[in-house]
This record gives C-alpha cells, sequence and structure tokens, in this order.
C-alpha cells in the first residue's frame, strides 16, 4: 500500500490521492452500491446541516443587534423574541439547531441584557431559568414539529399507496382468463408500486410467474416455504417480502416483492386484492364452463327435437304411401309410381339428414379445419347449384352475378353447404313455381351473396329469432311434398294411422 504525506504533497494533490486510495468505480473501497449511494449522501445533509446552524446563530445576532440598538429595552420582550424564534428554528430545522440557538441565546441575554451589561454572570439563577425556558421550547418545539411532519408523510404515503392500490385493481379488473391474470399480476405490481421485481406462486400446480427479466432475484424454494405463513415475512438479507394470498384456510399462494418500501398495512391489503383478483377469476371461469354446460345442453335437446321432427315427416310419407299400396287400393301405374317416388324420396332425406347430423356435431365440436383456397364466385355458385339440381325442375333459378369472375378465398366444400342451404330453405319456403334469384355485390373488401324468394315472408315477432339455431316459423313447418291426390286419398290412412 503505497503511502502518502501531507508534507510533500500541496492539498489538492492530497486530496486527489486519497480518493484514488479509497475510491474505485465510482463508490468506496469494499462498500456495496447502497452503502456507497448513502455515502455520497453524506456531504449534502452535512451540508444542509451547517447551513441550517449558520442560519440559526444569524438570527440570534439579528435579534441581539436590533436590541442592542434600542435606547430603553425590556428584557422579557426580549426574552420572549428570542423564544420565538428558537420555536420557529425547532419547527423548521429540528432539535440540533434549536439547541444550539438556546445557548446561543442564553449568552446573548446574559451578556449584552442582564446587568452587568457586557459581562458574563452564569451563577445568576435568571440566567438557568432562560436557559431551560429555551431548551424546553427546543425539546418541545422540536418534538411537536417531528410528529406533525411524520404524521403527515405517513398520511401522504398512505394516500399514494391507497391511489396504487385503486390503480392496481383498475388493472387487474382488466385482465382476462386466470392465466393472463397470473401472467400480469407480477408486471403490473412492478410497474404501479415502483418496486424492483414482483413475482407469484400459485399453490394449485406450483407455477411461478415474475416480472419482465427478474426471475434470477427470487428463490422459488422461498416463495414456495412462504406458502405455509400466515403473515407477512421479510427477509433481511435477500431483501424481499413475501404476503401469502390466503381466503380463509384456502391458500391459493404467495407474492415475493425485491426491495419495496411499502407499509405492512399495504403490504396486506396488497395481498387481499390480488387473492380477490385471482378468485373471480376462477369464479368466472367457471361460470363460463356451466353456461357453455348448459348451453350444450339447450343444443343438444333442440338438436334431438330437429331430428325427430325431420326424421317423422320422410317416414310418415313413406308409411303412409306404404300402407296405401298394402291396402289393395286401386292404383293405376302413374299413381303407384308417385307413391314409390314418394318413399325414394324419403330415404334420400333420411340419409341427407343423417349426414347433416354428423356434419353438425362436427362443427360442435370443433373438429372441423377450414382449408381455405382461391376461388371465383362464379365457382361457389356453380358447386351449389349442382348439389341442388332437385329444384331445377320445379322452379327455375335466376343468376344474377355481374361479378361472377371475382376471386373469393373459401373453403369451397363448407361455403357451397351454407349456400346450398338458403336456397334449400327458399325453395321450401317460398310460392311454387315462383323463381329463386341468386345475386352478388361486393364492397369494403368483401362479397356479400343474396338469395332471394317470394315468399309469405316472416312474420315481426319471429324476426329475433332468426337465427336461433333449428327454429322454424309457426307458419312454414311441415311442408307437404306428396300430390294432392294423393294427400286426399290417403287422408284417411293418416287419420288412421295417427289414431292411438
Amino acid at each position: 500500500m503505497r503511502s502518502i504525506s501531507s508534507k510533500s504533497v500541496v492539498p489538492h494533490t492530497a486530496w486527489l490521492g486519497l480518493r484514488r486510495l479509497f475510491y474505485a468505480g465510482g463508490r468506496p473501497r469494499g462498500i456495496g452500491p447502497l452503502a456507497a449511494e448513502g455515502l455520497r449522501e453524506v456531504p449534502w445533509q452535512l451540508a444542509r446541516a451547517l447551513r441550517s446552524y449558520a442560519l440559526g446563530l444569524l438570527a440570534v445576532l439579528a435579534i441581539t443587534v436590533a436590541y442592542r440598538h434600542e435606547p430603553v429595552v425590556n428584557l422579557t420582550t426580549v426574552g420572549f423574541t428570542f423564544l420565538l424564534a428558537i420555536l420557529v428554528a425547532a419547527a423548521i430545522s429540528g432539535l440540533g439547531t434549536s439547541l444550539l440557538m438556546a445557548v446561543a441565546a442564553v449568552a446573548a441575554y446574559d451578556y449584552f441584557f442582564i446587568p452587568p451589561i457586557n459581562a458574563w454572570n452564569i451563577s445568576d439563577p435568571q440566567d438557568w431559568v432562560a436557559l431551560s425556558a429555551f431548551v424546553i421550547t427546543a425539546s418541545v418545539g422540536s418534538a411537536l414539529s417531528f410528529s406533525a411532519r411524520r404524521q403527515t408523510r405517513m398520511a401522504r404515503r398512505q394516500r399514494e399507496e391507497t391511489e396504487q392500490l385503486y390503480q392496481l385493481s383498475q388493472r387487474l379488473l382488466s385482465a382476462g382468463d386466470s392465466r393472463a391474470l397470473s401472467n400480469a399480476i407480477p408486471q403490473d405490481i412492478a410497474e404501479v408500486f415502483g418496486t424492483r421485481a414482483a413475482a407469484l406462486l400459485l399453490a394449485q400446480d406450483q407455477m411461478v410467474f415474475y416480472s419482465p427479466g427478474c426471475s434470477h432475484l427470487f428463490d422459488a424454494a422461498d416463495l414456495k416455504a412462504s406458502l405455509a405463513d400466515r403473515t407477512i415475512r421479510v427477509d433481511a438479507e435477500s431483501k424481499v417480502s413475501y404476503v401469502p394470498l390466503r381466503l380463509g384456510v384456502k391458500v391459493l399462494g404467495s407474492i415475493g416483492l425485491a426491495d419495496t418500501a411499502l407499509s405492512r398495512e399495504t403490504l396486506d391489503s396488497l395481498g387481499s386484492l390480488v387473492t380477490i383478483a385471482i378468485e373471480r377469476a376462477h369464479a368466472i371461469e367457471q361460470v363460463g364452463k356451466i353456461e357453455g354446460l348448459r348451453e350444450s345442453e339447450k343444443l343438444k335437446s333442440a338438436l334431438l327435437d330437429a331430428i325427430t321432427h325431420e326424421f317423422r315427416t320422410p317416414l310418415t310419407a313413406m308409411k303412409i304411401s306404404v300402407t296405401g299400396m298394402l291396402s289393395d287400393l286401386n292404383f293405376d301405374r302413374e299413381q303407384c309410381r308417385d307413391l314409390l317416388a314418394m318413399v325414394d324420396e324419403g330415404c334420400d332425406r333420411i340419409d341427407q339428414l343423417v349426414d347433416e347430423v354428423s356434419q353438425m356435431s362436427r362443427i360442435e365440436s370443433g373438429d372441423v379445419q377450414l382449408k381455405l383456397s382461391r376461388h371465383s364466385v362464379g365457382e361457389l355458385i356453380d358447386t351449389a347449384l349442382a348439389e341442388s339440381r332437385a329444384i331445377g325442375g320445379s322452379r327455375p333459378i335466376e343468376r344474377r352475378s355481374a361479378n361472377e369472375e371475382v376471386p373469393i378465398r373459401a373453403d369451397l366444400q363448407w361455403a357451397s353447404k351454407v349456400l346450398l342451404h338458403l336456397i334449400m330453405n327458399a325453395n321450401l319456403y317460398s310460392t311454387p313455381e315462383m323463381p329463386i334469384v341468386i345475386r352478388t355485390e361486393t364492397g369494403k373488401g368483401l362479397v356479400f351473396f343474396h338469395v332471394v324468394d317470394r315468399g309469405p315472408g316472416i312474420e315481426a315477432a319471429e324476426i329475433p329469432r332468426i337465427f336461433e339455431k333449428f327454429y322454424r316459423g309457426k307458419q312454414h313447418r311441415c311442408p307437404s311434398r306428396a300430390p294432392a291426390w294423393a294427400c286426399r286419398l290417403l287422408e284417411p290412412l293418416q287419420r288412421h294411422t295417427a289414431a292411438p
């Protein structure tokens, strides 16, 4: 270690040598960053203290000079003036400055104002009374001032922490599902409260979530050990606070906060807030699952009713046709062909219904994977019309599309099924022999398909239920496909079949 003698160097050079000796990397050797930060504050604190002492002595000097120039001076007035100055100093600067002013004021009071003038007489009881009054005033004033400032700081801190808790609650309420909430909690805590880092441990699946880039500041074992704590625990060595998340006797997890200055009350409130937010997210997910199950049951019931009804219609027609042919009624060849056509159509309809039920099951379970590719508007219409060949003989279908070459990106199989269902519905529920019009238009980067028919329309009360699954209007249920002569001829058989 190199020795430096102050006799052989100028003062400035000696100071630079001492600075190089004790400082390295911007802070004193062997001292951590936090301690170095405290040491850097020492000169400023010393300068503020010296300035406060100097101002206190100047105040005593100013009072002394002011009253010394007065021809007649009242000792009581001088004493109260010193007392008032000491009280003001105690309220503003604290105990040290006020005690120094008390000693200086007693010396000036005794030397310049208490006879014999310009002489100290410390043994005089009047001096001790003045000194006691000044010291008591300095002590009481500084204590009251310190208490008031501390309460003000505590109130301001509580207000700030309350505002931070409110801000955090707003962020937690805006989170989505429980997993997104768990990912957001550490980052939100670190940003709102200005802590160095935060971590969240969930007891259910033992997963740990960290604020960005701060996983190295926490020990997962300490977080897991904090699950057994019933109160807040602060690790003095690592400066990490552990807050348990409890809801009654149920342990949800724990929170870790690094380098935080939050009060224990605020940490407790933070734990309660995070606990409620996590439990709320779980409750919302449970409600969603229950609603999903309820909707699934409703859908299954509606699907079963629709299937039952759809199967009953072709089965009834087939039953009536076969029963009529077996009843030895006098049918000519054409009538027998019509009845057999009804049976064939019923079989096709049942086969189609089975296929549609299978497709609906795949759609509802999410097993359908759309294969999007490039097609044209005309190609989609041609595919849908090719699947609806049976309609073409019963009524005309008009195409009024001026942009059939416009390219679209779609799954041709499923898109054509959607258009086919619209065409089939128009055929079922519109006036017979009236044309069905298919037209398209483009706008805002989209292609709109319109299937227009000329039917009785939909009642106003049923319009809100248009998109309800499997719903049919009261006036448009069970359309009959049987020939008129067959309906009249087989009506007695139909009543006989329907009779219990």
